[in-house]
């Protein structure tokens, strides 16, 4: 794991979570008046956009630049889409611009998809003569199989090196997913998982260890910061 790795354990998660998010937002705008998210899908952090909206309304949504670290290949108003979770919790409440979203098209072929965000987040990284897209804070899940984003056990994408977004396909629920490769995830400044209380605690103690077999043991960004924000 990260070098610069903090844990935080609360009862409070969805408050802690918001506030946490609300705060880089905040640093990020003083420094750089730009900050750049990407989301992340489930359940968890449902209720901590909810938060979000309500708390970040004065935030400057025009300066704010909202990918998403993965994607279901479904239309953008299918329930399984991340996107739509987002934009019900987020986005729509907050009265995002549309300018500021940044979404992954889960209903057109997963290949194009995914080679479309790559060049999108490239153009930009490339604007800014940086040699890749750095996010200020990507958001995280941990799955049961310790998976993270959609970079599942055994999986295509977890070796990837050179590509930056990649559909990855998933044997076990015999589907494509759109997802963040390593590369593009341990380029960010911040990388802040959200894992709610009913997660398995040997589990979690695992993938802090660096047990390499858990993908979400494997962000390790190179120059930046790992959180972990731990529902009690």
């Amino acid at each position: 794991m990260s070098a610069a790795l903090k844990i935080i354990r609360t009862k409070n998660f969805v408050t802690d979570a918001a506030d946490f998010i609300l705060a880089q937002a905040q640093q990020a705008l003083g420094e750089r008046n730009e900050f750049r998210i990407a989301l992340s899908g489930g359940n968890t952090p449902r209720p901590v956009y909810t938060r979000l909206a309500a708390i970040g309304h004065d935030l400057p949504w025009d300066l704010i630049r909202i990918t998403f670290g993965d994607e279901r290949c479904v239309p953008p108003d299918d329930a399984e889409s991340n996107f739509r979770m987002a934009r019900e919790t987020l986005l729509a409440p907050a009265a995002v611009p549309k300018q500021s979203i940044l979404r992954l098209r889960g209903e057109i072929d997963p290949q194009t998809a995914a080679q479309e965000y790559q060049d999108h987040l490239d153009a930009i990284a490339t604007e800014g003569g940086q040699p890749i897209y750095r996010h200020d804070l990507i958001l995280l899940g941990l799955g049961d199989d310790g998976h993270t984003a959609s970079l599942f056990p055994g999986t295509a994408a977890l070796d990837e090196t050179i590509r930056r977004v990649m559909a990855n396909f998933v044997p076990k629920f015999n589907t494509w997913r759109l997802t963040f490769t390593f590369p593009l995830i341990n380029a960010a400044r911040h990388i802040l998982f959200l894992v709610g209380a009913s997660k398995n605690p040997a589990l979690i103690e695992r993938v802090l260890q660096g047990d390499s077999q858990y993908p979400a043991a494997r962000v390790n960004p190179s120059a930046g910061d790992v959180t972990w924000m731990i529902g009690e």
